[in-house]
């Protein structure tokens, strides 16, 4: 019986599906380490786990360390070492390598998770990618706008779904972002070139460095735009058609981008842009699976669970490659406002128009406090066989809905 650590610092709903995921693989044993009490997880997990050790930063990798040799010194050896939140990468790798368990290493982890060492290495590859600037003074931020021009994007060198992402338009609003976030040689800040186009977002598994299954997906507007513009309800959609040749070269730069990172057999989620001119141009890669819903919503195109064949993947290194059966999409209900949710209108007439596509649905709760993410108070998820049928649903549930704040 292998014996495989799934690190969940908190219970969120959707790192709960992973670690049950990788809980209920046959012929496992699963110890869950996080900082979160026992009590936290559902019944429905912990029924499968071998052992709860709760530590307190499951984000340390000292911390980390301890907890696992413990539970590699009582079970004979640790299997695999798992988790799917962006900000622990680093950390399981250190660990991974300190414990000789096998899985991608720190200057892998590094690759993916320090976004101006993924450009450099995905320049040094010839692959495309948005001219950029790791930023440790100010003054190096005015030298890439006179590289470069503006509009410019500034972002965390680790940052993960656009949180903390500005756009910057002129020297003024320069200025001030610099003001309020000083760029430091121990705080570096990563500048870009303000990437014009359509973005979508492309999901993939390796094997032995064989690209084995992919997923795209649009996104309606880029999520840049929904973090700028809290009033918009935006969407993802997934198109059913992922094998036309439209997508034939982001296809091959996608593989070539995370086998130029380091990774050999792994799931990893890609944000990349579509450029006026019909180039494409990469933004950023994670060794992980991708937000978004984007899990749930490949789940339901292909009728079987991502999170299953994510598991499959981590511990066996193998994968089911399933078809592609539908278009799906999540259109997310944003409130309009601050404070809390005082009503959702639409509803009634979204159900009749629109209810026999529906498959999931999150709505928003009377009296909820307005969400910091830009996924909003709910959403709803649908699928059809035709992506057109899909897309049109979309912009009918968010012109037809509506949630009020106050």
């Amino acid at each position: 019986m292998r014996t495989v650590v799934f690190v969940a610092p908190f219970a969120f709903e959707i790192t709960l599906r992973f670690a049950e995921a990788a809980a209920q693989h046959p012929g496992t044993r699963t110890v869950l380490i996080s900082q979160d009490a026992p009590a936290k997880f559902p019944d429905s997990l912990r029924r499968h786990l071998a052992a709860h050790i709760q530590v307190e930063n499951a984000l340390d990798p000292a911390h980390l360390a301890e907890a696992v040799a413990a539970v590699a010194e009582r079970s004979g050896g640790v299997h695999r070492l798992l988790g799917t939140l962006e900000q622990l990468q680093v950390p399981l790798a250190v660990v991974r390598e300190k414990l000789g368990i096998e899985g991608i290493d720190a200057q892998v982890a590094t690759n993916f998770r320090d976004k101006a060492t993924m450009k450099d290495v995905l320049h040094k590859a010839g692959l495309p990618c948005a001219r950029h600037r790791r930023l440790t003074t100010a003054e190096d931020a005015q030298s890439f706008v006179k590289q470069v021009g503006y509009p410019i994007v500034v972002k965390p060198l680790a940052g993960a779904g656009a949180k903390g992402t500005f756009q910057v338009h002129d020297d003024r609003e320069l200025s001030e972002l610099l003001a309020q976030n000083p760029p430091h040689p121990q705080r570096p800040l990563l500048a870009e070139e303000f990437m014009q186009g359509d973005e979508f977002s492309f999901d993939g598994v390796l094997v032995d460095g064989k690209q084995v299954w992919h997923s795209l997906t649009h996104y309606l507007p880029t999520p840049l735009d929904a973090i700028q513009n809290p009033w918009i309800q935006w969407c993802v959609l997934l198109p059913r058609e992922i094998d036309h040749p439209h997508y034939d070269d982001i296809r091959a730069s996608s593989a070539d981008s995370v086998r130029a990172l380091g990774l050999r057999t792994g799931v990893y989620h890609m944000e990349w842009f579509r450029r006026p001119d019909g180039s494409i141009a990469i933004s950023e890669v994670g060794a992980r699976p991708g937000g978004a819903q984007i899990s749930r919503l490949m789940s339901y195109a292909h009728d079987f669970s991502f999170y299953r064949a994510w598991a499959q993947v981590a511990i066996d290194s193998s994968f089911p490659n399933p078809s592609r059966k539908y278009a799906a999409g999540a259109a997310f209900l944003r409130g309009q406002g601050d404070g809390r949710v005082q009503k959702v209108r639409g509803l009634a007439q979204a159900n009749e128009e629109i209810g026999h596509l529906v498959v999931e649905t999150n709505l928003p709760r009377l009296g909820q406090l307005k969400s910091s993410s830009y996924e909003g108070e709910g959403f709803v998820v649908i699928r059809h066989p035709e992506t057109a049928v899909v897309k049109k649903a979309l912009n009918r549930l968010i012109s037809l809905i509506r949630v009020e704040m106050g």
